[in-house]
Parts: structure tokens; sequence; C-alpha cells
């Protein structure tokens, strides 16, 4: 297909191919050292020749050509376009040359006997054998007929074709045989695969009573015996191998035939997300203040991380401990000291994983109003883990957070890439929050386990159909003295907190999470008539009780109808709503069943849980194995696919966002990139793979894939176990987007890795091409970092609490003092510039210590 201008003005387009004998290269090969002239030189040209085929005009803008035939003793020299009298070279277009391949091959249908025809059972779908056959060759450019009917491509990889043929054998169209043939048409190349009969039950009929008989005798019995069990074993193989072809052929049925529900779907979201983005990109987006931010990721799932904490001291001491604190602060600015302290600490035997990354982020804050040195510091610390991990395996680099300078890095990518997330990636991420969280409470949500019917994780797929109906509530809003009406869409299936939840995502739409009242603290009380008012509670005394099992309340067992007027209320002390235990943490919704066990009774919701508390762990986590090996029923997996198509523009969004370089993309990334190609270069690893590695371990997996799984680091969002369950989805996606290695799915590939199967190269192409476009930039971005370095610790510094991260510190000396304090004395420079005793005199003014000064 050719695409381009004026094309229609062409008399006689054609694509012409120079050629010259294969035997005719292998002279010039040996003859090369004798060819001294030019002249000699164009005898040799003389032996080249030309093919050509004549272009279809389509359009002013298109063509189409068919690729003139080239015979295998004919090797290509170069192509054009003959349009009249002007020749266009396809290397000045394309910038690269034009690649002929050898032809495909194509197998027969029976290899073993190509005369007998192939048994095809109606229903099923022909499978073709060859090489090669996507080389140059895509799937909508191949047909295949059966007889005098078409058998439907509907797959084409490099070595199978899988045609659908008619339900009804075809009538052959040669008069040699009465059975139909399958040709393949690839271009200009047929290829007649054999005969094709369709079994019928007339051809399964008994084996005669007579050949019974005959084979009366005992040796013979056995020898039968043992062939019918081998027939039957390649019969129940063949019969799997053709179901399993079927279930790849619906799975891409089935995706299309979910369109139609995925664009209504797709239509009703972005109505929603209209009225949404009409308050976003600018106050109306609900990004943390970088303090807050800085807590979340610096300090991820503490409750009173040192950013919020103030120096706990008696008043007596304060001025002393802070002098000593100030020190020490001078002490971590010499880069001696603190290389040393570092891997001091890293040599401890007691000093765990969660230690590190404490430590590196108390740092971090220590430092924070020296980005610059803090930098330096940073890359110095990298520069000895590469010649660590290039004497042992170079790719394991950075794949964890194993090491102080590791979650350093974590930190620094986070401090440089703030601004990116508040002026490109926020506002992307949030519309895919917010587009998740309207198509979750769509559909029910248990309560209890986590499972939505909408979700893009079958792990938390509600499988159960569930009756529910969708009905409009009518909140009384406070609005200054008036009180006004707002309408509410919730289902009949929510609990009353659920509920809650939908009305005040409702009446404070837009405003963060956290300065809107929690649902724990109001009452959902329904009002009907003038006096008629009813507190509505998860757990009270009209809770249906079934065995050991309570059910929560739902609108549906108040029989609570479309249209009813509710309000919320502040709680009153007295109310005693048992409901289910919550804690929030972090934008976090966890539902914690601390209370079922009250009265020896277990809560539900829309499903009981199958786990039974009697059977032994190690057994149900193999039952829960074998639950999610089964095949998931066709109605299920429409509702992934469903779910998947409707949020596929938001996630796309995100991930260009991320990854596009039409605006330069962070100073940062393009300086530490530039700083991984130098380690690569300097220690002679040429293999792209592994700085490719490097690269998606220091940006996309260490920080993307955090704030994709966990948006509630950045902006003031609450998510819960639902939301998580298909943000995990999404973020697995952009980690298999970021690897090397081919993606391949089979039918042991988990359902959440089918489902973007499709789109997962599409995704590696825009890495690739990410890294490529930073490594193809001018270099030299280093001054430019440094300015940006002291922009940040002059904007940010004053947001921490350096004197508490001090503070911390010293209790790592002071737990490790005697060690850290033989390090700095086994150091020639650290003697000179008497680093053990300045930590001594700190020592002595934190804690009072008498030392030996």
């Amino acid at each position: 297909m050719v695409t381009g201008r004026n094309l229609d003005v062409v008399q006689q387009p054609i694509l012409a191919v120079w050629v010259e004998p294969v035997e005719v290269q292998r002279v010039k090969r040996r003859r090369r050292l004798a060819l001294l002239t030019a002249k000699q030189q164009l005898v040799f040209n003389s032996t080249m020749t030309t093919v050509s085929e004549h272009c279809s005009v389509l359009s002013s803008s298109q063509m189409t050509c068919l690729t003139p035939t080239v015979s295998p003793e004919l090797k290509v020299k170069g192509i054009w376009f003959q349009l009249d009298n002007v020749r266009v070279h396809y290397e000045s277009i394309k910038g690269k040359s034009f690649s002929y391949y050898p032809n495909p091959e194509l197998f027969p249908l029976n290899r073993e006997a190509p005369d007998v025809p192939y048994r095809f059972k109606p229903g099923g779908v022909i499978a073709v054998e060859g090489l090669d056959l996507t080389r140059a060759m895509s799937r909508q450019e191949v047909t295949a007929r059966l007889g005098d009917q078409e058998c439907q491509v509907k797959t084409l990889d490099s070595t199978h074709l899988y045609c659908e043929p008619p339900e009804i054998q075809p009538m052959s169209v040669e008069e040699s045989s009465d059975l139909p043939s399958l040709k393949v048409f690839m271009g200009n190349l047929q290829v007649d695969l054999g005969l094709v009969q369709y079994d019928s039950d007339s051809l399964l009929s008994p084996v005669p009573l007579a050949a019974q008989i005959g084979l009366g005798a005992g040796a013979a019995v056995i020898i039968l015996s043992v062939l019918v069990v081998i027939l039957m074993y390649r019969r129940k193989s063949k019969q799997a191998l053709r179901d399993y072809k079927k279930v790849l052929l619906q799975l891409e049925t089935l995706e299309i035939n979910v369109g139609d529900q995925c664009r209504k779907e797709f239509t009703d979201l972005m109505t929603e997300m209209m009225d949404l983005s009409s308050d976003v990109g600018g106050p109306g987006l609900p990004l943390l203040d970088y303090r807050t931010y800085a807590e979340r990721v610096f300090f991820p799932g503490q409750q009173a991380a040192p950013l919020s904490r103030q120096l706990d001291l008696p008043e007596s001491r304060r001025q002393t401990v802070e002098q000593g604190l100030q020190q020490l602060n001078n002490l971590l600015n010499n880069r001696l000291f603190l290389t040393r302290f570092i891997h001091t600490l890293e040599a401890q035997q007691g000093f765990s994983q969660r230690d590190r990354g404490y430590v590196a982020s108390l740092l971090t804050m220590a430092l924070h109003d020296k980005l610059e040195y803090f930098t330096e510091v940073m890359k110095s610390l990298l520069q000895d883990l590469v010649q660590q991990y290039v004497a042992k395996n170079p790719k394991l680099m950075l794949r964890r957070t194993e090491t102080v300078v590791e979650k350093m890095l974590t930190n620094w990518m986070s401090i440089c890439l703030y601004s990116f997330l508040k002026e490109v990636a926020g506002e992307p991420l949030y519309m895919l929050y917010r587009a998740i969280k309207y198509q979750v409470d769509k559909g029910p949500v248990d309560v209890v386990t986590g499972k939505a019917k909408r979700t893009l994780n079958d792990s938390h797929l509600l499988r159960e159909d569930i009756d529910y109906c969708a009905m409009t509530l009518t909140v009384l809003v406070k609005n200054g003295v008036e009180v006004q009406p707002c309408p509410v869409k919730v289902l009949d299936t929510d609990t009353i907190t659920q509920v809650k939840d939908k009305i005040l995502d409702q009446v404070y739409r837009g405003a963060p999470f956290s300065q809107r009242p929690a649902a724990d603290s109001l009452d959902l009380e329904w009002r009907s008539g003038q006096a008629g008012h009813l507190t509505l509670s998860d757990d009270d005394v009209t809770a249906v009780v079934q065995g050991r099992w309570k059910r929560l309340n739902t609108l549906q067992h108040y029989k609570v109808p479309d249209g009813a007027t509710v309000a919320l209320i502040p709680r009153s002390q007295s109310s005693g709503g048992v409901g289910i235990n919550q804690v929030f943490q972090t934008g976090e919704k966890t539902p914690m069943l601390e209370g079922e066990e009250e009265e020896g009774l277990r809560l539900w919701h829309l499903v009981k849980s199958s786990e039974d508390p009697e059977i032994p762990k190690h057994r149900k986590s193999s039952m829960r194995e074998r639950e999610r090996a089964k095949a998931i029923p066709e109605i299920y997996l429409t509702r992934l696919l469903s779910m998947k198509g409707t949020l596929q523009k938001f996630v796309d969004d995100v991930f260009v966002a991320i990854l596009s370089t039409k605006r330069p993309p962070p100073i940062a990334v393009r300086f530490f990139f530039d700083f991984l190609d130098d380690m690569a270069e300097k220690h002679g690893i040429d293999d792209p793979e592994t700085v490719h590695i490097w690269k998606t371990n220091s940006l996309p997996l260490r920080f993307w894939v955090n704030i994709l799984k966990n948006p509630q680091f950045v902006l003031d969002v609450q998510v819960t176990d639902s939301i998580d369950a298909v943000l995990s989805v999404i973020a697995q996606t952009f980690i298999d987007s970021c690897t090397t290695s081919e993606h391949k799915v089979g039918r042991d590939s988990p359902v959440n890795k089918l489902l973007y199967a499709r789109e997962i190269p599409r995704y590696k192409q825009l890495v690739e091409r990410y890294y490529s476009d930073i490594h193809s930039a001018a270099s030299g971005c280093y001054q430019e970092m440094n300015s940006t370095l002291t922009e940040l610790s002059g904007s940010f510094a004053s947001e921490m609490n350096s004197l508490v991260a001090l503070h911390e510190l010293y209790k790592y000396i002071n737990k490790y003092y005697d060690q850290v304090i033989m390090s700095l004395e086994e150091d020639s420079s650290g003697q000179k510039m008497q680093l053990a005793y300045r930590l001594q005199q700190v020592a002595a003014l934190v804690e009072n210590k008498v030392t030996d000064l």
C-alpha cells in the first residue's frame, strides 16, 4: 500500500526491482582484487536486469502494488517506483533498503500421506503448518478457499495458519476429484494443500463382527487392547488441541462481540468524565501538597512519619541537643563521613532491609536543602554498586531496594518528578482513577471480600450472578440555611456504608478526600412523609441471621424504594450501629472483619466466603489455586473484556503522558539515563538489553509503577480494595511493557496477562522509543540539572523536618557507635579530618555522653 500526493496523474505507475544472478555475485567476490578499472566493473553490471509489476491507483493519495516476482537464483540490488518519467528510489523515501524474503513454506494437511484426504470434523478450524508465514505477509493479505467456498482466515502466525471452513462440505472445483481441495493464496503464491473430507456418522461404523471373532486368540486380544488404548489417547490429544485452538479463536471473537457493549459503556463514562473534567485542570485536581506527598513516598505505610513529628526533648536539654544535631548535620555534609557511615551500617548483620530504606529517607530529609551534594553522593554510591554487579550479574542491578542508595534513588526521582506529576501526569492519572471508580461503582461490590462485578482482576471478580437494580435517591443537602435536593445513583444491593460513600462522592464531588467527613461519623436517615424518619445501618436488630452467618443490611433489606428521600445526619453518640470496622490510612480503605467473630457469627454481604477456618492454611491456598486454574466461563471473561475496553482510552492516556517525548522528558530522567549510559561505557558493557534493564529498574519500575498502584501517594483520594485490584492489573501491564523479553501467552497464562496481550507490543514500542529518543538527544544536561536541584532545594527545604531526621539518624549512630568510630579511624583521610573526634563531640552534646575527647 503506497501513500502520497497526486498519484492519480500517473498514467503507468510501476514497481520495479533491479536484480542480478547469484552466480555473478560469487564471481565478483572471487575476482574483487583483480578488478582494477571502472571499465572492468561495468562488464559485471551489464548482467543486471529488472523485473516489474504495474500498480493500481485507488485515489490521488493511495495506490497498491504487487511486489515483482524474484526467483531464488536472483539477488535484489535495488527497488524503485517508475511513475511515468519520474523514478523514486525506495531508500530515498524510507531511509532503509527494501527487504525481499524467501517465499513462505506451507506443508500439506496430511504430511505423512499427502495423497490421502484430510479428515475434518465440522464446527472446528483447519490448522495449516508452515514456516516464515508472517515474515513479509499479514493476515489481511492471505485468503484461503476450500473447493468453491472461502475458508475464513482467523489467525496467522509465523508457523501456523488457522481458517474456519463452512459447516457443510463445499463442492469441488476440479473434475479429477469429488472432494474439495484447500488452496491458500499469498500474493502471487498459490499453494494446494490437499483434499479435505468432512467426517460423518457413516464413517464411524463399528468394527465388523467377523473381524472381532477372527481376533479371538489370546495374543491377538492383547495386541488389540494396546492398539485401542493408543488410538483413544491420540484421539483425545487431537480433540484437546482442536478445543484449545477453538478457544483462542473464541477469545478473539468474544472481544470483537464485546465491542458494542464497550462502546455504550464508554459513551456513558465519557458523559460522566466530561462533567468531571470541567472541575479538573487547576484547583479541581486534588493533588497532595509536597510535604504530604514526600511523607507518603519516603515513609510508605508509617503512621507517625518523621515529617509529622516534632523534636520531643526536655527544655533544659533542647539547646544542647540541637547544637549537637547541627554538628551532626555538618558531618553529614562531609562526603567521606557520609559514605563511610552508610557502608558501615550496611555491613552490620542486624541492619535490616527496612532499616536501609528508613535511613535513606532520613538522609533525604536531612540533606533536602543541599540536593546537589545529595546527588553527587548518590552517584558515588551508585558507582560502587555498579562495580559490585558488573563482577556478578549486571542485569540484576537496581532490581530491588536492598541498599541505602537504591532507596535514595527512589526518593531522588520522587523529588525531581513532583513538578512533572503536577503539570503533566497528574491529570490523566486522576481521570483514570475516576473512570475506574465510576465503572466499579456501577456494579455490585462485596464489601466483605472486596470482590466486584466490574473489574480487570479475575481474582477479585464477583462470579456469582447477583440480581440488582440501579436506584436514584434524593439526598437532602444543607447549603447554608437552604436545604437542596441532590440526586445520587446507588444500587439496591449496596450496604448502608456503601450508600453513604456514594452520597459523599456526589455531594463533595471534586473536593479532596481528606476534606470531606468520614462515613463513620454520619448516619443515613430515610425520610418518608412529615414524621417518618428511620436511621439505617449496616448491622442492627433487623439483620438476617442464618446459622453462623449474619448478613449486612442493604437498601433491599430495608425495602427502600427508587426515588426515596434520605439525609446524612451527624452520628449521635448513642447510636449503636456495629457495621464493619474500617481502617483509613494514606487514602486506603480496607475492610477489616474484626467484628465477625462476635457471638460466633460471620458477616457476609453478597457472597459467603468459601474459606473454612478448620481447613489448614496450606490446603486453603492449594484449593484457591485449583479454583483459579478452572477455565473462566464466557460470561465472566466478557465482564473483564468489557471493563478493559471501556477503560482503554484512560490507560492509554496515562501511559502516553509518562512515556511521550513530544514534550521534553524531565531533566532528571535525561540526566540519570546519561549517567547510566556513561557507567555502561566505562565498564565495557555493550549489551543494549542490560542498559535497557537498568533504565527500566531505575524509573518505570522504581517510581511509576509505585504511583500507578498507589495514586493516593500523589492525589488526595481514597483507594478501595476493588479499585486497588484494577490498578494492580494496569501496573502489571506497565511492568510487562518495560521488559525486553518477548511477551508470550499460552493456555496456562493468567487471565490478567491475556487481557492486554494485544496492547503490550504497542506499549513496548512506546518504552523503546522513549529510551532511544532520550539517548539520541544531545547530552550535556549536567549544568541544567544542577540549576534545577538548587531551585528544588530552595523550594521545598522548609517542608522538611531536618532536626527530627538528624535525631532519628543519631539513634543508628548510637546503636552501631563503636563500629562507626572504628571505620572512621581506619581511614587515613578520616584521621586527618578528625572525623571520629567530631563524632564523639556530637555524642557528648546529644546524649551527654562522657567520651575520650
